[in-house]
């Protein structure tokens, strides 16, 4: 036979993390081949590991083969992907730079199933690949693929402004990340949390102000919030954090989260607040959160576990649980 086979890492009925192999018969012109070093493990991939597909979209590895038309890539270099793999490319959407509102969207769980990042190879569309830069290890830009491009993506297209007031509820995968672009951009950076356990961490990640809300029934934090920045699995209590919006201040639901978004109708309204829904950047944006990231010297907190069948069994027991810190990174050969 030939072509090219690799070694990929399903999900199933079960949820049980399934070996397998993928298949592709070449290389397309427009395509890469990447051997995969460094795949960050999100919350989203636990959602998806009771289906039959690949798992994992925060990937990172090294060229190994590029198609014939494919001028942005060479071997040896170093590239990433995220939750984008294709668009149509000339709808409204895509020639707005807007490609991840693409009707046509390629993406993670929806498209190319048989591939991922829980594997040790995979072949992309060089358009859709991104440079890593120098400044960042593979390790910490694994993460920055979803997690990363997430949070700034809010913050750039809606113009989270130096000075401003951020908030930002939970530090966690997304939060920890979300105070370091906000403080980074020059905002106030207000954090919440349940306790008081992680009230330096936030500080030292950024954070000027830092409030625990478990048992509270009111807040007081001084200056209104502009954007709230909510990062929790769980939403949270409307009517602990409504009162301390600014008029016309923004909150970001940015997690994924079951059932339906419920908010008090009369702040809403007399506040002239504004719900906005954010998803994982586009590729302009992408490309930008990464340079930033280089440039300010941004990193994830992470825990590192083998690529191998065990080794995601055990990163996604430990997220299951709330005991990753705060992004687990699967790495090859470890």
């Amino acid at each position: 036979m030939t072509g090219i086979d690799f070694t990929v890492f399903r999900g199933s009925s079960s949820g049980k993390i399934v070996q397998s192999k993928t298949h592709k018969e070449s290389i397309k012109p427009d395509e890469v081949l990447l051997r995969i070093t460094h795949a960050g493990v999100c919350g989203t991939d636990q959602h998806h590991k009771t289906s039959d597909m690949v798992l994992g979209h925060e990937g990172v590895g090294v060229v190994q083969q590029v198609g014939s038309q494919v001028t942005a890539f060479k071997v040896g270099d170093r590239a990433g992907w995220g939750f984008l793999h294709d668009s149509c490319g000339h709808c409204d959407e895509c020639l707005n730079a807007n490609e991840m509102f693409c009707p046509e969207r390629a993406m993670y769980a929806h498209s190319n199933t048989d591939q991922g990042a829980f594997a040790s190879h995979a072949v992309w569309k060089a358009a859709f690949l991104f440079h890593i830069p120098d400044a960042i290890t593979s390790s910490d830009a694994a993460p920055l693929m979803c997690a990363g491009a997430t949070v700034f993506n809010a913050m750039y297209l809606y113009n989270v402004r130096p000075t401003e007031r951020v908030a930002v509820v939970g530090v966690g995968g997304l939060g920890h990340l979300a105070i370091q672009f906000a403080a980074k951009m020059g905002c106030e950076v207000v954090v919440f949390s349940g306790t008081e356990s992680k009230k330096e961490e936030a500080k030292s990640l950024g954070a000027t102000e830092f409030y625990a809300t478990r048992g509270a029934s009111k807040l007081e934090i001084g200056k209104p919030i502009k954007h709230l920045f909510v990062t929790t699995s769980r939403i949270p209590d409307w009517n602990l954090f409504l009162p301390i919006l600014a008029p016309n201040a923004t909150i970001y639901p940015i997690t994924v989260s079951e059932g339906d978004l419920a908010m008090p109708h009369i702040p809403l309204v007399s506040k002239g607040l504004t719900i906005q829904g954010s998803f994982c950047a586009s590729r302009g944006v992408h490309a930008k959160m990464l340079r930033f990231a280089a440039v300010h010297g941004i990193k994830p907190i992470t825990q590192e576990f083998p690529l191998t069948a065990e080794g995601i069994e055990g990163a996604m027991a430990k997220l299951d649980k709330g005991e990753v810190r705060y992004r687990a990174v699967l790495v090859a050969g470890k």
